[in-house]
């Protein structure tokens, strides 16, 4: 593991001692769970706005599935006459 030097705000270092304490957790453990939750959360933001970017080409190419198909199909769940899911351009 290696080691980083952060400086931080009094007032945020007053509250992560205090958190530590309370939860019976140290200061480095703590720092390093809010560093993952980030770290995770923004490469999650990065895939979405990827398939966001993917879907817009997508749309531009003219592969897209009919509004009232898909309203048709999701109101054919659980029904006797369940309709198969609808194909691009179709």
């Amino acid at each position: 593991m290696s080691v980083t030097t952060v400086r931080l705000q009094p007032e945020l270092e007053e509250s992560l001692l205090a958190m530590s304490a309370s939860m019976n957790r140290s200061k480095s453990w703590l720092i390093n769970q809010a560093l993952k939750e980030f770290v995770d959360r923004q490469s999650l933001e990065q895939e979405r706005w990827q398939q966001t970017l993917d879907a817009m080409e997508s749309v531009a190419k003219g592969q897209v599935v009919a509004a009232d198909d898909v309203h048709k199909w999701l109101e054919s769940w659980g029904s006797d006459k369940e309709l198969s899911a609808p194909e691009v351009g179709k």
